[in-house]
């Protein structure tokens, strides 16, 4: 007879062995996938990927593909940046916009060893000094995600867009339950600060997926134009990778802007 309790101990142990699984990180390889809605109206969808990194840089993308009658608005977004601790830096940021009105692209490289900033966004160059923390649209959002799982009270973040420096502010509301159709989240609500209440973004993050969000809506003069949802997501488990010492480590390298001979 007591070999039942020891099977059922041992039991017990593997399964708590199998299902031992790490926590994910806001930089563990993932997926994510959004229904982005115009008030009650269906645009389309958007998604993020995150794969394992490539010699130490990493590759974050965004892809969308909405549309509302005979408007279209289809974009592919690439971030490339590296890690050292909890800090991101990035490198080269690349986005291609088309559909109904101006197609464009958007590219920007990260210069630090150089200290500068090199901006191309629809045929209009620009330059500006690196100085400081910076990020790009993209990237800055695992940032965010990495500081508010570190417990950071200050959530301000200065990034290049449309060939301009802008500076982004956060404020943390509180703990809400979001119930939506992908499922039922622990949330944490997030504010971005503005000096009026004519345009106010909210969205909600989940601690136990790393932070990752699964709702935003954006409000013009009280008034609900977006709604993003989470539809789905899958975290990968990491691949290890071997680190080479900081003393022959190689420097990523920086792309060029395309049409230019600025590195």
């Amino acid at each position: 007879m007591r070999t039942i309790p020891t099977l059922l101990v041992s039991l017990t142990a593997l399964t708590q062995s199998m299902f031992a699984i790490a926590a994910p990180t806001p930089l563990t390889p993932q997926t994510a996938e959004y229904q982005v809605n115009y008030g009650d109206i269906e645009l389309g969808k958007a998604k993020y990927t995150l794969p394992n990194p490539e010699d130490g840089v990493y590759k974050y993308r965004f892809d969308s593909d909405l549309s509302l009658l005979l408007l279209t608005d289809v974009r592919h977004i690439l971030s490339e940046f590296t890690q050292e601790n909890s800090q991101l830096s990035p490198l080269r940021y690349l986005q291609q916009r088309q559909g109904v009105g101006p197609n464009y692209t958007e590219q920007t490289a990260f210069a630090k060893a150089q200290g500068f900033i090199h901006t191309r966004y629809k045929d209009e160059k620009g330059k500006f000094p690196y100085e400081g923390e910076i990020f790009d649209p993209l990237m800055v959002q695992l940032q965010f995600r990495l500081d508010m799982a570190a417990g950071k009270e200050a959530l301000d973040y200065k990034m290049v867009k449309d060939n301009e420096l802008d500076e982004y502010k956060f404020h943390v509301i509180g703990r809400e339950r979001m119930n939506i159709d992908s499922g039922s989240y622990d949330t944490v609500k997030i504010e971005v600060v503005r000096d009026n209440k004519k345009r106010q973004t909210f969205f909600w993050m989940a601690p136990d997926l790393a932070y990752l969000p699964v709702r935003l809506t954006h409000f013009e003069k009280g008034s609900k134009q977006l709604d993003i949802k989470l539809l789905k997501y899958h975290f990968d488990e990491v691949v290890s990778q071997e680190s080479k010492p900081a003393d022959i480590a190689e420097q990523p390298h920086v792309p060029k802007l395309l049409g230019t001979t600025e590195g």
